[in-house]
């Protein structure tokens, strides 16, 4: 039996394909060791709606690179009464994605759709998903979650978003896009820079650094109503702002008392209190998913390394020792790993380090690859590099072996951030 599910529409959502009008066009390398072959039957119903689908859950499955597209030309089936299984076997298919698509008389669109598993001839998924006319986007991308979650045992993440700052000349832009670049949405637009953006749990909120004032100031704006107020403008720097898990608190690095340290205040500015006391520079926080930890980046041992502290303050222990430096740590959704930019040899690695075993395992190949942030199912990493002599987002998967290169149609992107899942 179907079930009915409304499309989380959110604000806005992340970075893609070189379909047409889509604001990144994105570069798939590699694969997962086993892909899964998976069959799209274009919906029945409305055939430009049905297009539009398809071709957003089309472009969501081939960029994760965990599933091989089944060619499904010169078959209808609808309903699973009107699926022959042996064909679909025969062109090697193991899962069959089917149904319809309509526009309501209220305007809305709804999908009713259906995954069959073709070796046992049995429904996997049966939903009926629905959006508000001119989102017909999110209803591919959330169709296309149902699949990988059925198929793969994980969260999607196709109906996430990310915010990057673009550079064109001194003109600095701060983004928010859907999982495939397309819903570009221009948060601030200015001519001073913009820095080290980083989302509110719920993905209502921005916190960034802007120089707007004259210096590095922290700004915390709101993405239903374009609401801003500084939070963090007191002599000197003021940086990286961070998030807790339950978002009542902010991180954030001032230089007020001196050096760079980590202090923790209420996402309105208040409570300010200073939480690191080194000689060094301590910066670049992040909290762990339960909220009892901050990992952060620090210079008191003679080179840049990573740390961690309890996040109401206190001891902290220095978790990565291989040459080089390690820079911008950043907790794995589960919490039981990290991300973080690893420099040596005269490059950027994109690394992960698990907090039990310690080892570290680089990711990428190096060059240029800084800020990496972990997608809400822990299986994707998205980061800032470059190529083709300009900034560029790219992605990494988890385990290596499936990487992407997202370019802007202008400009030089950087500063990555996933958001959350809503």
């Amino acid at each position: 039996m179907l079930k009915i599910l409304s499309a989380v529409l959110g604000l806005l959502m992340l970075a893609h394909t070189s379909l047409s009008f889509a604001a990144l066009s994105i570069e798939i390398i590699g694969a997962g060791e086993n892909q899964i072959p998976v069959s799209l039957v274009p919906l029945g119903g409305d055939e430009k709606l049905s297009r539009e689908i398809n071709e957003v859950v089309t472009g969501d499955l081939q960029r994760s690179g965990l599933f091989r597209i089944v060619d499904a030309s010169g078959k209808s089936p609808h309903e699973p009464s009107e699926v022959n299984y042996t064909d679909w076997q025969l062109r090697g298919a193991v899962a069959l994605a089917i149904g319809t698509v309509a526009a309501q008389a209220d305007g809305r669109i709804e999908a009713r759709f259906r995954l069959l598993d073709v070796l046992k001839h049995v429904e996997l998924v049966g939903q009926a998903v629905s959006a508000s006319d001119g989102q017909v986007r999110a209803v591919g991308h959330r169709i296309a979650d149902l699949i990988y979650e059925k198929l793969t045992g994980d969260k999607g993440v196709f109906s996430t978003r990310i915010v990057y700052v673009n550079r064109q000349g001194k003109t600095f832009s701060l983004i928010v896009a859907d999982s495939d670049g397309y819903n570009e949405h221009v948060v601030l637009k200015q001519n001073e820079p913009i820095m080290s953006p980083s989302w509110s749990p719920d993905g209502s909120h921005l916190a960034y650094v802007s120089f707007e004032t004259g210096h590095a100031a922290v700004i915390v704006q709101s993405l239903y109503t374009n609401l801003r107020k500084v939070v963090a403008d007191f002599p000197g720097s003021n940086s990286a702002p961070a998030w807790s898990a339950d978002g009542r608190q902010l991180a954030v690095v001032l230089t007020r008392d001196g050096s760079s340290q980590i202090y923790l205040m209420r996402p309105d500015g208040s409570d300010l209190r200073r939480i690191t006391f080194s000689g060094g520079i301590d910066t670049e926080p992040n909290f762990s998913p339960d909220g009892q930890f901050i990992l952060f980046t620090s210079d008191r041992g003679g080179s840049a390394q990573v740390y961690r502290m309890p996040a109401a303050g206190g001891a902290a222990q220095r978790l990565t020792f291989a040459a080089g430096n390690s820079y911008s740590p950043r907790h794995s959704p589960d919490g039981k790993s990290f991300v973080f930019a690893h420099l040596t040899g005269g490059q950027f690695y994109i690394a992960m380090q698990d907090f039990q075993t310690t080892q570290m395992v680089m990711l990428t190949e190096g060059g240029w690859e800084k800020k990496p942030s972990f997608a809400p199912n822990g299986k994707i990493i998205l980061f800032a590099s470059e190529a083709r002599g300009r900034g560029i987002l790219a992605t990494v998967s988890s385990d290596g072996r499936v990487r992407q290169h997202m370019f802007t149609q202008s400009g030089d992107a950087r500063e990555p951030v996933w958001g959350p899942q809503l």
